[in-house]
């Protein structure tokens, strides 16, 4: 499908680039990716959403098609994403336009740490949260096979926070990233796509964000989250286990359930593209109104 694209200025002057699917004046889907991936990501929820949904997908800073930030040491932070999050909304919605937001692992931190924006506020109509968390990333993964304690939370920084280049995609590699972030059934080919997309971040943009994620504390920011908020995560999750969202889900002021996908790991738009599409339909049929209809418009576009 040919997107419109378009690049959104946000409050440092980063550039963000955005693409935008469906037809205009149809209910609008927000989908922010997660650390080291793209767009690309969101590929076949976009493929679905777009049939009858206005589907806004925008690389975070430093990934796919958005330039690294122009300040190297400031460009790093929850705020910076909250601001990007922000810079793309006003940019694509309209006054008193709403819009269903979902985000992926960082992307579902950016709308954590963003909950306390005027325009997020004004114009979330709901979110998902899919294999995410709010804080204790390193000290909670299970990427290191040791009992939780300090040892294990210093080799999964120094692992996760590597600036080794990751090199080319190739057998081994896929075997890695496969154990590290998706679970254990996941097919070939859809361990082959994460592997490109990862395999695509810049070395510099991908330890940039992991020093972030290593000290990220949005736990205060999740009950300021007053919209409608479903959970999603993989049992099989090892950069965010199932405890980071049963706790979002306890703490959320209005959760309107948890998920858990029995042996799905953490890259689930494309390890579950089904189930995750499931929910942000649900949420706009529920929360915009739209969607009913969707597997008619579905088969009708094919």
């Amino acid at each position: 499908m040919s997107p419109r694209e378009l690049t959104v200025t946000s409050a440092d002057g980063s550039r963000i680039r955005v693409e935008v699917y469906g037809p205009e004046g149809a209910p609008a889907v927000v989908l922010a990716h997660g650390w080291t991936c793209s767009i690309r990501f969101w590929d076949a929820q976009i493929r679905a959403l777009a049939v009858d949904h206005r589907v806004i997908a925008y690389d975070q800073r430093g990934h796919g098609g958005s330039p690294e930030p122009l300040d190297r040491a400031a460009g790093y932070s929850a705020e910076a994403l909250a601001d990007d999050l922000e810079a793309v909304l006003a940019a694509v919605l309209g006054p008193g336009e709403r819009a269903v937001l979902a985000g992926h692992s960082m992307g579902g931190m950016t709308i954590m740490a963003a909950a306390r924006r005027p325009l997020v506020r004004q114009h979330a109509a709901a979110g998902l949260l899919c294999s995410t968390g709010p804080s204790r990333l390193t000290a909670e993964a299970l990427v290191v096979p040791l009992g939780p304690g300090r040892v294990r939370t210093r080799l999964t920084r120094s692992i996760l926070g590597s600036k080794a280049p990751l090199g080319p995609v190739t057998p081994l590699s896929k075997r890695i990233l496969k154990y590290a972030t998706m679970g254990p059934g996941s097919a070939p080919d859809r361990v082959d796509a994460c592997a490109r997309i990862v395999h695509a971040c810049p070395r510099a943009v991908r330890h940039g964000w992991s020093r972030v994620l290593a000290g990220l504390d949005v736990e205060a920011d999740v009950r300021e989250l007053r919209m409608p908020v479903a959970v999603l995560v993989g049992t099989a999750d090892r950069l965010t286990p199932p405890r980071h969202s049963r706790a979002l889900a306890a703490a959320l002021p209005h959760c309107t359930g948890l998920v858990e996908l029995a042996g799905m790991g953490h890259m689930t738009p494309v390890e579950a593209p089904e189930a995750v599409t499931a929910q942000i339909r649900e949420l706009t049929l529920t929360y915009l109104g739209a969607g009913d209809n969707a597997e008619e418009k579905e088969e009708a576009g094919a």
